[in-house]
């Protein structure tokens, strides 16, 4: 990237106050977040004439992390571009004149920063912590591939636990969210040995579990504790009954899949 810091070494602390001039001249939309860390390394490393790659990735991450989006991020590495030879007045930043060795490393580091909350997002109801259905038939997929390479039939090892809750239909959706949300906690204490538990639908959620002789006891336990919690809070009065039911798996991953569409 030496061609395209050529003439900065030497270039004083004021880099830093033209390039923020620069970006908030340009549309920047966060003036009083638009100063992190991150900008100070680009600084340091344009100055000393080392490798932007490090540097710009940071910048990247943070701005992800601060929920700015990608154009503005690139926008703003290209009034750093404007300014980077130490001119003063207005100038002109325009992303497609900076060269992309440059803006890669942006790119890559915003984009991982997304990447992670995306996953996080798909994988977990940011309301009750449990998981999404997309990840439950995943990891029947991957239960259904274990039972043939251990040669014995995933139906005799497993079963999927339904617990829904009744509302009446002119009820809000706050004491059924509410309601959902100690489910969830009774769900995490009961079947707390691997089991994967996801949310189906708003009053519906599941457990991949092992069939096991002790199943039935903390079945009852759940739709006791449920119960209980959800009968402790005034507000959640509409909410009732809990409905604990068990399935067996199917024959294939297939047909489990349909069977989580039908069950409540």
């Amino acid at each position: 990237m030496s061609d395209w810091i050529q003439g900065c070494n030497g270039i004083d602390r004021s880099l830093r106050a033209r390039w923020r001039t620069a970006s908030l001249a340009a549309g920047w939309p966060f003036p009083s977040d638009w100063g992190v860390r991150a900008v100070d390394r680009v600084c340091r490393a344009v100055v000393l004439d080392d490798d932007l790659d490090e540097p710009l990735g940071r910048l990247g991450a943070a701005r992800a992390e601060a929920g700015v989006g990608l154009a503005e991020a690139l926008l703003d590495v290209a009034a750093l571009h404007a300014v980077r030879g130490g001119a003063d007045g207005l100038v002109s930043p325009d992303p497609d004149a900076v060269p992309a060795r440059v803006l890669r490393p942006v790119a890559l580091g915003w984009a991982e920063v997304q990447a992670e909350y995306v996953a996080g997002s798909e994988v977990r109801d940011p309301l009750t912590g449990l998981t999404t259905p997309p990840y439950l038939r995943t990891r029947l997929h991957e239960v259904y591939r274990a039972a043939r390479a251990a040669g014995r039939p995933a139906e005799e090892r497993y079963e999927l636990v339904t617990v829904s809750v009744g509302i009446p239909p002119d009820t809000g959706g706050y004491p059924l969210m509410m309601a959902m949300v100690l489910v969830a906690d009774v769900l995490r204490d009961v079947f707390d040995a691997g089991e994967t538990a996801a949310l189906l639908r708003p009053d519906t959620a599941a457990v991949l579990g092992r069939s096991d002789p002790g199943m039935a006891e903390r079945c009852e336990r759940v739709r006791r504790q449920a119960r209980e919690r959800i009968a402790g809070d005034p507000g959640l009065a509409p909410v009732g009954p809990v409905r604990v039911h068990r399935d067996r798996l199917p024959d294939d991953h297939a047909a489990a899949c349909s069977l989580l569409g039908s069950l409540d």
